[in-house]
C-alpha cells in the first residue's frame, strides 16, 4: 500500500536517495544543468529548490543547513556567492525540467534540467518580455484619423 508516500522513493533506500540527490545538486550547481531521467529530475527539483531559497540569505546558519544537506563546500560557496545573486528577485521556480525522448537502451524517459536564470536561449539578457494586461486595441489605433488631417491642411493654408 502507499500510504502517506509523499514522493518518489526511486527504488532506493533513504540513505542511497538523499547521497544521489546531493550528488546530483552539486552537478547541477556545478553545470548549471544536467541530463537525467524524467523521475530523477522530479525528484531532485523537489530536494534542489528548498537548498536554492534558503541560499537567498546568506546566513551562516543557512550556509550549515545547505551544507549539511550537499556535504560539498565548493558547491556550497558556488550557491551562496554566484547563484544566489542572480535569482535574488525570482519568488520560487528557480529549476526547468525539459523532456528530452526516450533513453535508447532501455527507453526511459529522459529530461534536461536546468536553471532557469542561466538559460540565454529562453530568456535572452536575463529579462522578462513584459506583457500588457489589456486585452483591447490601443488607443491610437481607435482614434480617428480625420482631425490630423484637419491639421495638415490648416497649416499648408
Amino acid at each position: 500500500m502507499r500510504h502517506g508516500k509523499k514522493f518518489n522513493h526511486l527504488g532506493r533506500k533513504t540513505a542511497h536517495r538523499k547521497a544521489m540527490l546531493a550528488n546530483m545538486t552539486c552537478s547541477l550547481i556545478q553545470h548549471k544543468r544536467i541530463n537525467t531521467t524524467l523521475a530523477k529530475a522530479k525528484a531532485l527539483r523537489l530536494f534542489a529548490e528548498p537548498l536554492i531559497t534558503k541560499s537567498k540569505a546568506d546566513t551562516t546558519h543557512n550556509r550549515r543547513i545547505v551544507f549539511s544537506y550537499l556535504r560539498d563546500k565548493f558547491a556550497v560557496t558556488e550557491l551562496f556567492k554566484e547563484i544566489s545573486v542572480k535569482i535574488a528577485d525570482r519568488p520560487g521556480g528557480y529549476l526547468r525540467i525539459i523532456k528530452l525522448g526516450n533513453r535508447q537502451g532501455d527507453n526511459a524517459p529522459m529530461a534536461m534540467i536546468e536553471f532557469v536564470d542561466y538559460n540565454e536561449i529562453y530568456n535572452p539578457k536575463g529579462k522578462k518580455a513584459k506583457r500588457s494586461t489589456r486585452r483591447g486595441r490601443s488607443k491610437k489605433a481607435n482614434a480617428p484619423q480625420v482631425e490630423q488631417t484637419t491639421t495638415e491642411e490648416k497649416s499648408e493654408e
